[in-house]
């Protein structure tokens, strides 16, 4: 068994690799780009939502307010039947490239992924265990946490499936970055 203090480079090293991978994916390659569609007059939807001074968070409309009695009253299946039918995010309003506190969020999160694929592979196998060994386990735990929970953003909130196989590819790719420098660096 390997300990898990042993694995601070490839935890690190692994965490970084992804960090730099995820920033030139969606700074400098176009496929993310059409992820979100524009709202069809733009200008008019955000002065409207402005006046209501909607506090950032997540909201769902029409919606029962949590009571399944009024999910099922004919006036709120009336509602959803005339639409529109959707979820909203609310971000605090501010300058869009300010983005410290998440990509600082985002390292830490990969930092996360990084210490559970060396927990878990360290479990799995001992020290001096053969490159592609290492790589299965370490790969296969930073796919699950990177990639497998994005289905259910398709599945229940109706993200179009093409983003989120996307944003599954590029789980694969921090996966398998992952899995290489947990192989390259694993004690012998």
């Amino acid at each position: 068994m390997v300990g898990l203090a042993s694995l601070w480079l490839p935890i690190l090293l692994a965490s970084v690799l992804v960090f730099v991978a995820s920033s030139i994916i969606h700074m400098f390659l176009p496929y993310h780009r059409n992820d979100f569609g524009k709202i069809p007059d733009e200008d008019r939807v955000l002065d409207a939502l402005r006046g209501f001074s909607i506090p950032p968070g997540d909201y769902m409309f029409p919606n029962a307010g949590g009571d399944p009695n009024v999910l099922k009253s004919e006036e709120f299946r009336e509602r959803a039947r005339k639409g529109p039918v959707g979820v909203l995010t609310v971000f605090p309003s501010g300058d869009p490239f300010a983005m410290g506190a998440q990509m600082t969020q985002w390292f830490l999160y990969c930092v996360l992924v990084s210490v559970f694929a060396g927990y878990l592979t360290s479990r799995a196998v001992g020290p001096a265990t053969d490159y592609l060994q290492v790589f299965r386990f370490a790969g296969t735990t930073a796919f699950a946490a990177y990639a497998l929970a994005l289905l259910q953003r398709s599945i229940w909130y109706k993200q179009p499936w093409s983003t989120t196989l996307k944003n599954v590819f590029d789980g694969l790719i921090y996966a398998l970055l992952t899995a290489g420098t947990f192989g390259w660096l694993w004690p012998s």
